[in-house]
């Protein structure tokens, strides 16, 4: 497995811990109610859980299971899949933080915008192993 499959995969499984154990205080929360500010993690464990782990998990399988280049064994220029985790990872957390401290919506938009770059960053990186031997 190539070394930024592994990052993707553990940078992946550490927002799954995350997750479930914001998840878990949601749900422990629910049944015994002790505090009720926690409830203010919800938007935080949902993104946590499907962009921090379930994009970044697909991201990082994608990049190792697409086919290489024919002509060589490598994955073509690797920069945009390298850009595509950084900018993932600073989106989540330009997300995360302004739901977590209830900031001005427009910090929420500014991570969205991130992680959209990231998305296209790794479409630009992956599109062209999309072909075939032929070519």
């Amino acid at each position: 497995m190539p070394a930024l499959s592994v990052w993707f995969v553990r940078t992946a499984l550490f927002y799954l811990l995350l997750g479930f154990t914001f998840g878990g205080l949601l749900l422990s929360n629910k049944g015994v109610p002790y505090a009720p500010a926690l409830w203010r993690l919800r938007s935080l464990h949902i993104e946590i859980l499907m962009v921090g782990w379930f994009i970044q998990f697909a991201m990082g399988v994608a990049f190792w299971i697409f086919p290489r280049w024919w002509h060589e064994p490598r994955r073509g220029d690797e920069r945009g899949a390298y850009l595509a985790y950084g900018l993932l990872n600073l989106g989540i957390w330009a997300v995360a933080l302004p739901l977590l401290f209830d900031w001005s919506g427009v910090f929420v938009t500014i991570g969205r915008v991130v992680e959209a770059a990231a998305a296209l960053a790794f479409a630009t990186h992956i599109w062209p192993r999309t072909v075939g031997r032929e070519g």
